[in-house]
């Protein structure tokens, strides 16, 4: 009898110490559910579209979509661009392979939810079953909204644009495939599942942003950047710059709130991260390198082919992490245009392009910041040439300004928002215009008030 309680007793030590971990243990206690207290995010995620990047790699795009089965393609472009040698490629490949498509060349140059609601129409009338974009960010923008909503026929328009503007819904839906081909170097939309658009009735630009709207493949090939005129290869190039700026000096995603309940809810927009400073970093130092290069020598293939991915890269990193006051500053001027006709842009309507948008209200954006992250203004500064060696830390947002100041007079930008059509009484407007950009605007790493965004617009009007 006493023997067989000393052999209970050594069972019951040898439970007692025994290794715990499901892995090896033979009960299991499962832990507490999920449960979020925090006031800000612990995590961050990265998405990002399959990249295929070559020169004349627009060829295979045939064989794409004859791998994955589609039987009947749209393919979405502009007028423009429907006549110059990108859509010829990727249509002749096409039809060299056999696929069946619709081509739809009524995207407009920075749409509107009424040029958005045309492309929604044409693809839930015909049900296609993979989509082809190809041009810039206006068009792979259209072509992600009309996958969108050809796969939610039920849903309302405003159901999936951001808040407070729209409901803001959770894309739940699966879409199509959507195969982007982009024809400038600058919004980086092959990569990101944002589409952006000017809301008519509030004349201001909006989105939506859903990883779900991500292309499957971002076919990257560097030739079409060639047919880009030169003010088109300067603003987009501007637009890249941007992208890479805003994304590194946003709010780091650990400080931003609120800390989603369920990873549905976690914005494509978190804030900068360790992997998306990767991207942004080296996006500038390619800007820094080939940008004038660029935009002054169209025939200077080196550097237009080095812009295209710089495009890609920047569109990983803010994809990712986000832009802020830039970008959200830059809705209502591009919204609320009046007469302004950019140089270089065939269209029929006033248009202030998405990047000259944004980059006009960089210098008073990144003097306004500076203070927050000045590490971080002082090494974007000297990425982009300027010797930071004697400047103090409280000076980092000036210098940078004073950089970005440069680098658009030498590329000749227009001197500030006067330029463009407005003057002080539009900045209530453009103010007002502003503060529904909630998305974008809470990841500017220093809070700010509505008068902080009117002196800003003020700073802006003039530049040199």
């Amino acid at each position: 009898m006493a023997a067989r309680e000393r052999v209970v007793h050594l069972l019951r030590q040898l439970q007692r110490a025994s290794c715990r971990c499901p892995a090896h243990s033979q009960t299991y206690t499962q832990a507490p559910g999920h449960v979020t207290t925090r006031a800000t995010d612990y995590a961050f995620e990265m998405a990002c579209s399959n990249i295929r990047y070559g020169e004349g790699v627009t060829n295979e795009i045939g064989m794409d979509l004859q791998n994955i089965g589609a039987r009947k393609v749209c393919v979405m472009t502009d007028k423009n661009m429907a006549k110059l040698p990108p859509v010829k490629a990727v249509l002749d490949s096409l039809v060299r392979n056999g696929v069946n498509f619709q081509l739809f060349d009524k995207v407009r140059v920075e749409p509107t939810d009424v040029s958005f609601m045309e492309a929604i129409k044409f693809a839930r009338q015909e049900q296609f079953d993979a989509y082809v974009a190809v041009g810039g960010g206006s068009v792979m923008d259209t072509c992600k909204v009309a996958n969108l909503y050809s796969c939610s026929p039920d849903a309302e328009f405003l159901d999936y644009v951001n808040a407070p503007i729209g409901k803001g819904k959770p894309v739940t839906v699966n879409l199509r495939p959507l195969i982007a081909v982009p024809t400038t170097a600058g919004t980086g939309s092959e990569t990101t599942g944002v589409a952006v658009f000017d809301y008519e009735a509030m004349k201001v630009k909006t989105g939506i942003a859903s990883r779900a709207l991500k292309p499957l493949l971002g076919i990257v090939d560097p030739l079409h950047t060639l047919h880009m005129p030169e003010r088109v290869a300067a603003y987009s190039g501007f637009d890249v710059l941007c992208h890479a700026l805003e994304s590194y000096t946003a709010l780091p995603y650990s400080l931003r709130s609120p800390c989603p309940p369920n990873p549905i809810n976690r914005p494509a927009y978190q804030g900068s991260n360790p992997i998306s400073d990767v991207w942004s970093k080296h996006a500038l130092r390619i800007v820094a390198k080939y940008m004038k290069r660029a935009v002054r020598n169209a025939d200077d293939h080196e550097a237009r082919f080095s812009m295209h991915l710089a495009s890609v890269f920047a569109g990983i990193g803010f994809g990712n992490a986000g832009v802020h006051l830039c970008h959200g500053m830059s809705y209502p001027v591009a919204g609320m245009v009046k007469t302004f006709k950019a140089k270089d842009y065939n269209v029929d309507h006033p248009l202030v392009p998405h990047g000259l948008s944004v980059v006009l209200t960089s210098p008073a954006v990144f003097a306004f910041t500076g203070s927050m992250c000045p590490t971080r203004h002082l090494e974007a500064a000297e990425i982009l040439g300027t010797d930071i060696r004697t400047v103090k830390c409280e000076d980092a947002g000036l210098v940078l300004a004073d950089t970005l100041r440069n680098l658009l007079f030498d590329l000749n930008v227009e001197d500030g928002l006067s330029a463009v059509g407005y003057t002080q009484e539009d900045i209530p407007a453009l103010v007002k215009g502003t503060l529904p950009q909630e998305r974008v605007t809470k990841l500017s790493p220093k809070p700010h008030t509505e008068e902080d965004l009117a002196a800003l617009f003020e700073s802006s009007m003039k530049l040199y």
